[in-house]
């Protein structure tokens, strides 16, 4: 399988980094200052706060060629648009792996209904200037599928053919029939979330708030009581009935952990604030359509 990882950033280099290691043939498409910096360094990689850095000789590209197999777009939601442009006469499946609330169609009218996967990564971890420092797997971690799906729920022979090619490289990918809910459900629990972590200037110092915790489980409540369709995975239905208290302290306890601090919650870029404003829109306007 030629493999095409479109985004440099946290996710879309581990992605690209893992795919080379386990001997596919895959290609790392950067833009920018990025582009430059991976040219210069190559793809760079370390484990959290380790002092190791491992350079891993993954072909890096600033635009996309042809004839792919699959393109895996991993960029924030606001960056979509540009990057449809780019895809609508380059052949290949696309799968979308990000934050987004919108549906598949959007995406099908630019580059072709036939050729659209979702889904959502499973990597997490920081930028250090040029180098992606990942997080460290625990139990828990280990345990967060990656979910990928068709837009209509079909379980098809490209789905499980690209499922199988995650799993190769280390990703815990399962095929998910109800992707377009599971990513409404992200939105309304991922928004109020990353919200209220910008606002207070981080996790740590939300978990140290708990009437500002309080008001984003609100509002993560408000947000799943308005989806059409159950949450996905139902585990997050939990999160309408558990008592507040308890789910108080069970954010507050999440905010100040590693997996929270090594993560893209620690992110205050203009960037971050553009995608989750986006994903607030998206959601807000399928909620109106209900």
């Amino acid at each position: 399988m030629k493999l095409l990882v479109y985004g440099a950033g946290v996710c879309g280099t581990q992605f690209a980094a893992r795919m080379y290691e386990a001997g596919h043939d895959v290609s790392l498409l950067a833009r920018g200052e990025r582009l430059a910096a991976l040219r210069r360094h190559g793809v760079q990689l370390a484990e959290q706060d380790g002092p190791t850095v491992t350079r891993i000789p993954v072909p890096v590209v600033g635009q996309p060629d042809d004839g792919y197999d699959l393109i895996a777009v991993v960029v924030r939601s606001h960056q979509v648009d540009a990057v449809l442009e780019s895809l609508a006469r380059v052949e290949g499946d696309v799968l979308f792996l990000h934050g987004w609330a919108a549906g598949a169609h959007p995406l099908g009218e630019v580059i072709g209904p036939e050729r659209v996967l979702l889904g959502f990564p499973a990597a997490g971890g920081t930028m250090d200037g040029d180098v992606v420092r990942y997080r460290r797997t625990n139990f828990l971690t280990r345990r967060v599928a990656m979910p990928i799906g068709e837009p209509d729920g079909r379980t098809t022979p490209r789905l499980e053919r690209i499922v199988e090619t995650f799993r190769t490289a280390g990703f815990n990918a399962e095929a998910e029939p109800r992707m377009d809910a599971w990513l409404r459900t992200h939105a309304a629990f991922a928004v109020p979330l990353g919200q209220a972590v910008h606002a207070a200037g981080g996790p740590v110092r939300l978990a140290g708030d708990p009437e500002a915790v309080r008001g984003m489980v609100h509002t993560i409540r408000r947000n799943l009581d308005a989806m059409a369709t159950p949450p996905v995975p139902r585990a997050f239905a939990a999160l309408r009935t558990l008592p507040q208290g308890l789910l108080v302290a069970l954010f507050r306890r999440f905010l100040r952990s590693p997996t929270a601090v090594h993560s893209g919650l620690s992110d205050a870029s203009p960037a971050t604030v553009a995608e989750l404003d986006l994903l607030a829109e998206q959601f807000r306007a399928g909620a109106v359509a209900r």
